[in-house]
């Protein structure tokens, strides 16, 4: 693929800011790889309700659909925040996700050497931690049904479903013995089957889809030590695989390894290449329109749909050898304790870029 169409959902706080310093970056290597791609802005998260009273109308969920990948800024805050509200921005999300078959969230934490000491962890707990989460998306707490509230002999309850069915289980810890074939050959099923009975599936399944992929090792971990040997044995893992809300709930606390949400990408898949992409860091309305954003979670997820959605390998190393070059010469934002802004940042990657070309590195 030479050209591409690539949906744009800006969103919500610093959402737009941050896809228009990944989208720079993704130019600046699709062009010296000799590609190109064409972009469509439309609404999703809290200015989509604004607009439509939706958060995500028709209209972007037939341009997400029809596109070759979507990049996504970052969706809600404190305006939209109201847990009784019809809704929320949260669920143009969800349904964003299920309207493009994605089950899979792919979540790499790397260390980077130079950023060691941004961690609130101590190095030797964190040196030499390199992992990717593999996030089921469309099961479990946050879909499963009946959901709801009632009131018994004049008391509120509130009740959620978690379920789970073998083919969403299998496709997904599938996907993650697949990624871990080129790494460290090591899969950490991650659950809570000493209580859970969705858990105790899960588990099943993963033994099953293990024990097709030889040479490949499998461990299971309950979910709260998992948690603990994340901050105290990071280097001992590879892929972590898990359900959907001891995902969300493991990858924010894995960002500590790398000293910042601001560092950490993303990437929903499915069956197909197309994907959605977005930071893992959330909308920061604190810091809206002042420039200040930590762009490189966006930049690399830029670098992960050039990977995965439309197979350009060498403008993806490109650009994420641009991110190590520019932090290893001390490019940093101020949630990294430096004084860079989004924009000097961004330049920061592709200056780094333009040195790695011109030593023959790539795109």
């Amino acid at each position: 693929m030479t050209s591409a169409r690539i949906v744009v959902l800006g969103g919500d706080g610093i959402g737009p800011e941050v896809t228009e310093a990944a989208l720079h970056v993704l130019g600046v290597a699709a062009k010296r790889g000799g590609k190109s791609f064409e972009t469509r802005d439309e609404l999703l998260g809290g200015i989509a309700i604004d607009a439509t009273g939706e958060a995500m109308p028709e209209r972007t969920r037939e341009a997400c659909v029809a596109a070759d990948a979507v990049l996504l800024g970052a969706v809600g805050g404190p305006k939209w925040d109201d847990p009784r509200a019809k809704t929320r921005p949260e669920a143009g999300l969800l349904g964003l996700r299920k309207a493009m078959g994605v089950f899979a969230n792919l979540r790499p934490v790397r260390l980077h050497a130079a950023l060691a000491d941004a961690s609130p962890l101590r190095r030797d707990r964190i040196e030499g931690a390199d992992m990717v989460f593999v996030r089921e998306l469309t099961g479990g707490l946050y879909f499963g049904t009946p959901k709801g509230r009632a009131v018994e002999n004049g008391v509120e309850r509130a009740f959620d479903t978690l379920v789970y069915d073998q083919n969403e289980i299998e496709r997904v810890v599938e996907l993650a013995f697949r990624l871990a074939a080129p790494r460290k050959k090591k899969v950490t099923s991650v659950d809570k089957a000493n209580v859970l009975e969705s858990s105790r599936l899960w588990r099943e399944i993963a033994v099953k889809v293990g024990a097709r992929h030889g040479g490949i090792s499998l461990e299971h971990q309950l979910v709260d030590s998992c948690a603990m040997k994340l901050l105290t044995h990071a280097k001992d893992f590879d892929v972590i695989v898990t359900e959907n809300m001891f995902g969300d709930i493991l990858t924010d606390e894995a960002a500590a390894l790398a000293g910042s949400l601001g560092l950490l990408p993303s990437a929903s898949l499915g069956e197909g290449p197309r994907g959605l992409y977005e930071p893992i860091h959330g909308s920061a309305p604190d810091i809206a329109g002042k420039g200040l954003a930590n762009p490189v979670g966006a930049i690399l997820s830029a670098a992960m749909l050039a990977r995965h959605s439309l197979g350009w390998t060498d403008e993806a190393a490109a650009i994420e050898r641009g991110v190590d070059v520019a932090i290893a010469k001390g490019a940093r934002t101020r949630d990294l304790g430096g004084t860079l802004g989004t924009r000097e940042m961004t330049n920061a990657v592709v200056d780094a870029m333009s040195q790695a070309a011109g030593q023959g590195g790539g795109a």
